[in-house]
């Protein structure tokens, strides 16, 4: 056998006409060493099910037991049974072959061509031009039993490749398909890819897409659709959560530039940009950036422009476009001394952090807009605000200065609604970094809640029109210290008397 393991070693077992392994083969089934689980199939596994072990090694059966087929149409694609538990393969005859677990579905074709992969032992699958083609063939079957995919899921493999390996991969593979349809006498195949492909680059009316993946594309706004799914996880949780109200107490002037003064401080800190509290008060103050430190002194004061300013925070996105354009000032007030960063323009390149690759520069917009569909349907402050945050965070539209303005966003949907706005202080950091990974990374986004729902509550006791109180008062709660091993204290401020 071609395998190399002793026979008795090997989870799959295949009959054989060599008369020394069909004599091993007899010899271990009548000791019970091995046991029949198909035609042809013995396996030494008394563990698992026949359909589990029929499974693990079905691409390997399927190359032994029938050399020369091409899995084809929508295996092809998907490399993996339909719901309906089929696998659909081209060869030299029509029959359905029910193997525990499986059925092998088996179409009389042609056989392997120039281009199609040799994929397991002598099974080969359908080069992707060509299983493009056959699944645009006419099937009479439903669903999880027909030979091929839907539209929509043709439509968003066809976008997914344009997404990953640029429009121009679709050319490519539009020009193999025509060469494969002579070939394969699939004209009329051909014709529909054709249209699909012309379509989604907008060289053709792009109503005959279905599916919203592929019809964005069309319009000009691709998306990411893993971000998506992320989007609506956390929309389903905010629409669960219920929120504490902590109403704006900082309502003089003074008292809200105060306030603004340690957001915009805390906001740059976090990020890196570090400076002691009297230097950042005399940058603000005198409206004058420290010489040796231009830029930086500039993302403290772009920052406070912005968070200091009632009217700006009070502005809200009503449309998609209102977001794309609120975003891009905001952003331009942000970073205005870093010229190299492109203030106030989407990213151009893509972007990452550790071991994270944020949304493609050529998906910001599509995503934005798409986000902007969950964000609308939110009704409480706090719940808009928690998402805003993790909208622009997750996307990263911007070369630089993500985290500020995603901070800058949030705050604008609580103050604009007469809530506190939030703080993350230096001690916060590690929670909130954690919490925004684990959604990212496990998709869970209970624990950023919660981590933004204890931000809101310390930040609403940051009260006052003395500003040396108010850093008095976020001393006593750890505020400036570094999280290892402080931890965030939320102290109520002491209640006004009246002499």
């Amino acid at each position: 056998m071609e395998n190399t393991l002793p026979i008795h070693l090997q989870e799959v077992i295949f009959s054989s006409s060599n008369s020394d392994i069909s004599k091993q083969i007899s010899v271990l089934e009548k000791t019970g060493k091995i046991k029949k689980i198909a035609p042809r199939i013995y396996t030494p596994n008394f563990t698992d099910t026949p359909e589990t072990i029929i499974l693990r090694n079905l691409f390997t059966i399927i190359g032994k037991l029938y050399p020369n087929a091409v899995l084809s149409h929508r295996s092809a694609l998907e490399f993996k049974p339909t719901a309906a538990k089929f696998i659909f393969l081209t060869y030299t005859y029509t029959k359905n072959i029910k193997l525990p677990g499986i059925t092998l579905r088996f179409m009389q074709g042609h056989g392997a061509i120039i281009g199609d992969n040799l994929f397991s032992g002598e099974l080969y699958v359908s080069q992707q031009a060509r299983a493009f083609l056959e699944n645009l063939q006419v099937s009479r079957r439903p669903g999880s039993e027909s030979k091929t995919l839907s539209l929509p899921e043709i439509e968003n493999y066809l976008e997914q490749i344009a997404r990953e390996k640029g429009e121009e991969s679709l050319n490519k593979l539009r020009d193999k398909a025509k060469h494969i349809a002579e070939q394969l006498n699939m004209q009329n195949e051909f014709d529909k890819l054709n249209k699909l492909i012309s379509a989604l680059l907008t060289t053709a009316p792009s109503k005959i897409l279905s599916s919203p993946l592929a019809r964005a594309r069309a319009f000009g706004n691709p998306y990411d659709p893993k971000r998506l799914e992320l989007f609506e996880i956390l929309f389903v949780a905010l629409s669960n959560q219920h929120f504490a109200s902590f109403p704006e107490s900082n309502n003089t002037i003074q008292a809200y530039r105060n306030f603004a003064f340690f957001e915009a401080y805390f906001s740059n800190y976090i990020e890196g940009t570090e400076f002691e509290i009297n230097e950042a008060q005399k940058i603000i103050n005198t409206d004058t950036p420290m010489p040796a430190r231009h830029e930086d002194s500039h993302d403290i004061l772009g920052t406070y422009k912005l968070v200091s300013n009632i009217v700006e925070m009070s502005i809200l996105p009503s449309t998609p476009n209102e977001l794309l354009d609120i975003l891009q000032y905001r952003h331009q007030v942000l970073l205005s001394a870093r010229i190299s960063k492109n203030p106030g323009q989407f990213k151009d390149i893509n972007n990452r952090a550790g071991n994270t690759d944020f949304v493609d520069y050529s998906l910001v917009k599509g995503t934005l807009i798409k986000g902007f569909d969950f964000y609308r349907v939110l009704t409480e402050p706090m719940a808009k605000a928690i998402f805003m945050m993790f909208l622009i965070s997750e996307i990263h539209p911007f070369l630089d200065g993500n985290g500020r303005i995603a901070r800058v966003m949030m705050n604008a949907e609580l103050a604009a609604q007469k809530q506190s706005k939030i703080i993350i202080p230096t001690v916060y950091r590690e929670d909130y970094i954690l919490a925004l990974r684990r959604l990212t990374r496990q998709k869970d986004p209970l624990p950023y809640i919660k981590m933004l729902k204890k931000a809101h509550e310390f930040s609403s006791t940051i009260i006052g029109d003395d500003i040396s109180a108010m850093e008095k008062h976020l001393d006593l709660c750890n505020a400036f210290k570094e999280p290892d091993p402080a931890s965030l204290k939320i102290i109520l401020p002491p209640k006004e008397t009246n002499n």
